[in-house]
């Protein structure tokens, strides 16, 4: 209520876009649907895991979108009693950690006897989505973000040993209980926008290895070359979290506030208000 006045109910065309924007988020719903059809066949052929790293980039562009829609068309307000947020997780649980540890086993990407390793992630990744300050206010992922659909597909593109393949799963899993930023592109900020401008050469780099999925040698060579974005984005958003580390930890030693010089985006804030939950 406003001034003790019950709030104005919206024009019809504003229920009718917040529903649009709630459906295009459920469509991400009907590219996990394909995926699991493409890898529960009796045989996932070549053809099946490029159909279905085609549905999780489809998956992951619909998800980097939702929420500038959701944003535009203010759909909290307009419809308040359905948690788009909440859709958002469901999906996004299924395209970025259950389908593409579902694909690393059933292409038999990890050496035999060492399938179990898949449940460090998936449980990681049902920790992260379940924490309150899984997104801080200041537009950063608190933990590894479970990009699981990212791993499932390098692990499969490039020919590493078995053993760095069950390392980088257990090694990033256990990052999700690390409380580092990683950097939340979708947010606002000069390093974001960085960030989106980069990302836009890499799915263009992601297309170019699904078109030579059949060349192998050409599709690897594209692949390295995308892997410079991955490596751009964990170093950027280590260096924000190392920023705050040590100027966290110069301040304690001084026994004065924490100041940091306010970047574009904070990641201070946020991280602050993170830490005081847990110590109260």
């Amino acid at each position: 209520m406003r001034n003790g006045h019950p709030p104005r109910p919206h024009r019809p065309i504003r229920y009718l876009l917040a529903w649009l924007v709630h459906l295009y988020t459920a469509t991400g719903l009907i590219a996990a649907a394909g995926m699991g059809v493409l890898l529960c066949e009796s045989t996932v052929t070549t053809a099946a895991v490029r159909w279905t790293f085609v549905l999780m980039l489809v998956a992951t562009l619909i998800d980097a979108t939702d929420g500038t829609l959701a944003r535009w068309v203010r759909v909290k307000d307009v419809l308040p009693g359905f948690d788009g947020r909440r859709l958002d997780d469901i999906v996004d649980f299924l395209t970025y950690t259950v389908l593409p540890l579902l694909l690393i086993w059933r292409t038999g990407l990890l050496p035999s006897g060492w399938e179990a390793v898949l449940l460090l992630p998936l449980i990681a990744s049902a920790y992260g989505f379940s924490q309150v300050m899984a997104k801080t206010p200041d537009g950063y992922f608190l933990g590894f973000p479970s990009y699981w659909n990212v791993v499932a597909f390098y692990l499969y593109i490039l020919p590493l040993p078995g053993w760095i393949r069950v390392a980088l799963l257990a090694g990033l899993a256990l990052m999700t209980f690390v409380p580092s930023l990683y950097l939340y592109p979708t947010q606002k900020g000069r390093l974001n926008q960085v960030t989106n401008v980069l990302g836009f050469a890499w799915v263009f780099l992601l297309i170019g290895v699904l078109w030579e999925f059949d060349d192998p040698p050409v599709a690897r060579m594209l692949a390295l070359l995308s892997l410079a974005f991955p490596i751009y984005y964990l170093a950027a958003s280590w260096a924000v979290t190392l920023q705050v580390w040590l100027r966290a930890a110069e301040a304690r030693r001084e026994h004065r506030p924490v100041r940091v010089p306010r970047p574009r985006v904070n990641p201070l804030r946020g991280f602050r208000r993170f830490l005081t939950r847990r110590r109260h």
